[in-house]
């Protein structure tokens, strides 16, 4: 067991075999569908949460924050295998209370060593600073070390999606219904990013085509330091997009990680969207 463990939780849609040899531990929000509750990477597998989500009749999920008691319970295992310290990174607290809930647990155990970190983001934008904490645990690092430099890092990352629809940002209470039928009437394929934990549309592509440009563009508008894929999922797709993205950034294809969106972040994006975190060079 390393002398700091490292927590974040299902919204960063890090696969949970990938967390486990990475040595993560995962906490997860909760996907609610009518009145069945699910623990999304637990009880419901991100496949599964699509077909879910896409069967005929299907009721539209909501989600709901992962509790104090889930981190409390996950740091207290953490310490019980052996850690000294724990640094756990979540969702961004604007984006879920699940910031807060971990706040709490970390206030429970006030004799111990528990740094809690905004990622200011989501999906793998959590995951990836979860991967950075465990690379420099490994290294020997404190938890005041590996938890400042997280959030040193934060304004070098950021999520960029390209949607399908907007309808599931209006359904998830994102943005006002007013944006989507604009963007339906003139068939847009919006790029979806979260920036200082706000969701935003930074461009409004025509086409399938321009959409997939303009999202390369904007991922290797500064130099690049890793990536981690997002689909939702259609492997034929984001394979090729892969392929042209290592490409772009000149990095090596086998270091992208591919992730599924999961059931934290799914029911904002909808299907068929598809995209990539990207953590560019410090400056």
């Amino acid at each position: 067991m390393r002398r700091v463990a490292i927590v974040t939780d299902s919204a960063s849609d890090l696969d949970a075999g990938m967390a486990a040899a990475d040595g993560i531990a995962l906490v997860p929000l909760i996907a609610i569908f009518g009145d069945e509750e699910y623990r999304a990477g637990q009880d419901m597998t991100p496949r599964e949460f699509w077909a879910r989500l896409t069967a005929p009749g299907a009721p539209f999920p909501r989600t709901a924050a992962a509790s104090a008691g889930a981190f409390q319970q996950a740091f207290e295992r953490c310490l019980a295998d052996g850690a000294e310290a724990v640094v756990c990174v979540t969702v961004a607290g604007t984006l879920s209370a699940t910031l807060k809930s971990a706040q709490m647990a970390r206030d429970a155990l006030p004799d111990r060593d528990i740094q809690v970190v905004d990622s200011w983001g989501a999906s793998m934008v959590e995951g990836l600073l979860a991967r950075i904490g465990a690379e420099m645990a490994d290294g020997g690092a404190s938890a005041g070390e590996i938890a400042a430099e997280m959030e040193r890092r934060i304004p070098d990352l950021r999520l960029f999606v390209v949607l399908d629809t907007l309808e599931y940002l209006v359904r998830g209470g994102r943005i006002g219904r007013g944006r989507a039928l604009v963007g339906a009437m003139l068939s847009l394929k919006p790029i979806m990013t979260v920036l200082d934990g706000v969701v935003d549309i930074v461009d409004k592509p025509r086409t399938r085509s321009r959409a997939r440009q303009r999202l390369l563009e904007l991922i290797v508008s500064r130099p690049v330091e890793r990536l981690a894929l997002l689909h939702t999922p259609d492997e034929e797709n984001v394979e090729a997009f892969g392929d042209e993205l290592a490409r772009a950034a000149g990095i090596d294809r086998a270091t992208l990680s591919t992730q599924i969106i999961g059931a934290s972040i799914g029911p904002h994006v909808g299907p068929g969207a598809y995209g990539a975190v990207v953590l560019w060079k410090h400056q």
